[in-house]
């Protein structure tokens, strides 16, 4: 294991700026003299958010000071069926769950018994929230929220669940998932969603896509109700996200495949992605929309497993599945910049033995917002990252012609490259990681991932353990990192590992981590601040560790750490079998939005209709309810800045 004095070493190098450093306004660092006129003079023109870059030069000072990072004194663990936060901290939800998004016209409420419609749930806030990010409007006193929304669990979203299975219950299903855009505002003290409002939009599985990059138009994307291969009805699975510097939202399909009903005799393509026959996942979405059925449309499932660009601007706009960043099983797509202005997204795929990629413009951004830089994302070139035994590593470019990446082996064009990222990773030896998640900069160039766990490391027929993945039968996940050599379009890399999850007093040799500080397991969600925070969060489960284990660790946790030292606090405990995901605040910091994802989960993670409350009834705790996915707002009570 690689030591932390790699820190050190590097403290006097000049590092590579990243989004936060110079674009998102949610994360900007403190900027300095000449550095900070050149970086926001373009920026003012770059902004499609209005008073972003006016809200960043009138906040730039944010994070400065010599002082420790974490000044909060951190929380216990526990169970309880609540959200807990520091002492001076509250918790407020919003954006519930079956809350209306607020679109104009009549907005149907929730209703407690399952009984809202598809038509309702295609203007209420989805199921099951995941990614977000915060947009300015008046800095930090209103603003965009936009969110992921990853799955159902259909036991709560209907009122009988899966019985008398339906067309109706698939399409409100299709309705719960996808991406919303809200606007929230501070009142009285107190942030509300908006409603009315101009920028208020639903984004579900049936919502029309714009196909762009090597793929668009390709064979294998052509089906019978699209035989241009450059339409592509909805976007589902929705996990991790990203922001770009010039204003869009990117939302990331993860695990699709769990969707589509394969043939009995699956081809290699298709076995390589997990199709097979059945419902894996308990949707069955098949049986009434037969584009969910590989064995009649075999190419709908490669039109999904994308990064998809959002304008949340502009409500008519067209998403567009950006296919020059790869398919994968994407967890979520970091931007980061060059010196010289290109655009570099970093993902992680959600999946044992899956890779890390990272993708670099060709161009770099210009001025003016998404309409400047609306076929960006669409040439560049594709890496997939492989970690060597020695600290070093190396990016191998997916690109069609290079090296086995040809027509003899299976690769036709640079379109079939990236509709088989993971066939391609595999040929170019790409290094087999413990489901690689969310990826997050530091202020010192430094690249992080999660790898939250995998239970099959070292087992029969898998993989042994390597370097970067050092732990047989990893229950408890770890946090590796890496910093390009040059710039963040760097072809090799120095890399260590920032953490292995679990108890230092654990005995079990796979369970032991080497936490400094408050103990966690199976880190997921991450998120840099603009003071330089590092905010971990977890999501563990029955499956994957022991009982006495889980019960030690308490309910899923938002921790936060200073990678400087590596000092770890534990700052918010969430309500009984929920996952804490998702992070951003607004420009002052003294906002943080988090999401509470799946509260009450039960291991078969398809809840009791006739019984929803059986593990959790938050957030509304009352006797005639359902748990909800909810957005939390996290503030000091003296209005300081979140974690000093």
């Amino acid at each position: 294991m690689a030591k932390d004095h790699s820190l050190m070493e590097d403290s006097n190098r000049s590092s590579n700026p990243s989004i936060h450093d110079i674009s998102n306004p949610q994360r900007r660092i403190m900027l300095r003299g000449a550095a900070a006129s050149a970086f926001l003079a373009p920026l003012a023109q770059m902004s499609a958010l209005g008073g972003a870059a006016a809200a960043l030069a009138g906040c730039a000072t944010l994070g400065a000071g010599s002082g420790p990072l974490l000044g909060f004194k951190s929380i216990p663990a526990g169970t309880q069926d609540t959200v807990r936060v520091p002492e001076g901290y509250e918790a407020q939800v919003i954006a519930r769950w079956g809350d209306p998004v607020g679109l104009s016209g009549e907005t149907p409420g929730f209703r407690p018994d399952g009984s809202n419609s598809a038509a309702e749930q295609e203007v209420q806030f989805g199921m099951h929230h995941d990614g977000i990010h915060y947009y300015p409007i008046q800095g930090a006193t209103s603003g965009l929220l936009v969110m992921n929304h990853e799955y159902v669990d259909d036991g709560l979203l209907h009122r009988d669940g899966l019985a008398n299975w339906s067309a109706e219950k698939v399409r409100k299903a299709q309705a719960a998932h996808g991406v919303s855009v809200c606007e929230v505002a501070q009142k009285d003290g107190r942030w509300q969603v908006v409603s009315p409002s101009p920028w208020a939009r639903r984004i579900t599985a049936r919502t029309p896509m714009q196909v762009n990059g090597p793929a668009a138009g390709h064979g294998m994307m052509k089906t019978a109700a699209d035989n241009t291969g450059r339409r592509v009805l909805g976007t589902l699975n929705n996990c991790g996200s990203g922001m770009t510097p010039w204003g869009t939202y990117l939302t990331c399909e993860e695990n699709f495949i769990n969707y589509f009903n394969g043939p009995d005799q699956p081809d290699a393509h298709q076995r390589r992605w997990g199709l097979r026959k059945g419902h894996p996942a308990g949707y069955r979405w098949h049986l009434h929309d037969a584009r969910f059925d590989a064995t009649q449309h075999p190419n709908e499932i490669n039109r999904f497993g994308w990064v998809v660009e959002i304008d949340p601007r502009n409500p008519s706009h067209t998403p567009v599945k950006r296919t020059a960043l790869g398919r994968a099983a994407h967890e979520g797509a970091t931007v980061a910049m060059t010196k010289g202005g290109r655009a570099v997204v970093y993902m992680g795929e959600d999946a044992r033995f899956e890779y890390i990629y990272k993708f670099v413009s060709r161009d770099a951004v210009k001025p003016g917002g998404f309409a400047a830089n609306s076929e960006l994302l669409d040439h560049g070139t594709l890496y997939v990252a492989r970690f060597d035994e020695n600290g070093r590593g190396a990016w191998l470019p997916l690109a069609h012609g290079q090296g086995a990446l040809t027509a003899a082996n299976g690769f036709a064009d640079q379109g079939e490259v990236v509709i088989k990222a993971r066939q391609a990773s595999d040929v170019l030896g790409g290094t087999k990681m413990d489901r690689p998640e969310w990826i997050e900069v530091d202020k010192q160039g430094w690249v992080y991932c999660t790898l939250t766990n995998n239970s099959n490391r070292g087992g029969k027929d898998q993989a042994p353990t390597n370097a970067a993945n050092p732990r047989a039968n990893n229950v408890m996940g770890h946090i590796i990192r890496w910093k390009e050599d040059g710039d963040h379009d760097g072809l090799s890399f120095q890399w260590n590992h920032f953490v292995l999850a679990g108890d230092p007093s654990n005995t079990r040799e796979q369970a032991k981590g080497n936490v400094k500080g408050d103990s966690f397991a199976c880190p997921d969600g991450l998120w840099v601040d603009a003071r330089g925070v590092m905010w971990i969060q977890t999501d563990m489960s029955t499956s994957a560790m022991g009982k006495g284990e889980l019960a030690m660790m308490g309910n899923n946790a938002m921790l936060a750490a200073d990678p400087n030292t590596g000092e770890v606090r534990r700052f918010l405990v969430g309500p009984v079998g929920c996952e804490v995901t998702g992070a951003t605040a607004s420009p002052d910091g003294r906002t943080m939005f988090i999401n509470i994802q799946h509260p009450g989960e039960s291991p078969s993670e398809r809840s009791d209709p006739a019984n929803p409350t059986r593990f959790s009834n938050w957030p509304d705790q009352g006797p005639n309810t359902r748990p909800r996915s909810a957005t939390v707002v996290i503030r000091r009570r003296d209005g300081g800045i979140i974690g000093t």
